[in-house]
């Protein structure tokens, strides 16, 4: 790309327009990642109609999804470095992923993925939990926006209290509190060790959803796999193709989680709700009632608020005691 006068606005320096194109392909990046989760849900059940299991599904998909990982990023094993951070990401990953494909193979897609996207609210809180940032006013106001969004969603007269109605509900709630762990950790580690490739990452969190899904299905998948005759081709080869998709889809995803903080990153993903809304209403004719749409509208304002909000607050500063290089979670 040129950076001659005629590419920069003005009043804009060669550095600011940089800064400009790297949040632009941050920001395309998770757009990219948000569209792939928004749609695979479907293949996660086709392979658990055909025999395999969501939980089995899972750990396979992840298991063959790492070793394309270690394939493709080879060269840049040499960079890789140790530190607690990664293996509280792969755990994160991991029970991310297992609550994402065993809330939306069992429960209605729409309602897990809202649950889902509470991620804004937990982002707040381990925010302040590992990071020491300050709740503002603003996030408060945000978190209270984004449940009474979903206690509008769930409550029903006949329950009273708006709680997660099944396990797909309630494993779509672990798993956005698990991404937010995800999110504020990857950045993090980000931070840590910028000179890490970002993309070795994904190896971690394959490596995590092998381990958790593969630990939830001896409890979750307790018969024996059986692929349907019709599908023994079809499954392994729809396994790899997942696999490889989901390979581009985290590695394009560590990118933007390296260029942009976390709550942006929030924002952006929300993208998948309407990824999913399109294609479980197209591939499953599964729809929402007004009131389920209302307080699904709150949750979804709730994260894109939260992102213009920090967005204008600008970076945060490094918690204290916090050497060079490792400057916080910025933008929480």
């Amino acid at each position: 790309m040129s950076h001659s006068n005629a590419n920069v606005r003005p009043g804009a320096s060669h550095a600011d327009a940089h800064a400009d194109t790297d949040t632009f392909k941050a920001s395309l990046s998770i757009l990219l990642g948000a569209s792939v989760w928004g749609i695979a849900w479907y293949p996660y059940r086709l392979l658990a109609a055909w025999g395999l299991g969501g939980m089995k599904a899972a750990a396979v998909v992840s298991a063959v999804a790492a070793v394309l990982a270690l394939l493709v990023l080879r060269r840049q094993l040499r960079g890789l470095r140790w530190s607690w951070l990664f293996v509280a990401i792969a755990l994160a990953a991991g029970i991310t992923n297992a609550g994402f494909v065993w809330g939306s193979v069992h429960g209605h897609v729409m309602r897990v993925l809202l649950l889902f996207y509470l991620t804004p609210v937990w982002t707040v809180l381990v925010a302040r939990l590992l990071l020491g940032e300050r709740v503002s006013p603003a996030d408060l106001m945000l978190v209270a926006l984004a449940m009474f969004g979903a206690g509008l969603m769930l409550w029903t007269p006949e329950v009273g209290v708006p709680l997660p109605g099944d396990a797909a509900e309630w494993a779509g709630l672990a798993a956005g509190i698990a991404f937010a762990f995800n999110n504020v950790l990857s950045r993090r580690a980000g931070q840590r060790f910028p000179e890490m490739d970002a993309r070795l990452r994904t190896l971690m969190v394959f490596g995590g959803g092998t381990v958790v899904g593969g630990i939830a299905a001896l409890w979750l998948d307790t018969g024996a796999v059986a692929i349907a005759p019709e599908a023994r081709v079809a499954a392994p080869l729809l396994v790899l193709a997942l696999a490889g998709t989901l390979v581009v889809g985290n590695a394009i995803v560590q990118y933007g989680l390296q260029h942009l903080p976390a709550n942006r990153v929030s924002l952006l993903m929300l993208f998948e709700i309407v990824v999913a809304a399109v294609s479980s209403w197209w591939l499953a004719t599964e729809t929402l009632s007004w009131k389920e749409a209302a307080g699904g509208l709150c949750i979804v304002a709730a994260g894109a608020l939260s992102g213009l909000v920090h967005r204008r607050s600008g970076p945060a500063r490094a918690p204290a005691g916090e050497g060079a290089g490792c400057t916080g979670l910025q933008g929480q």
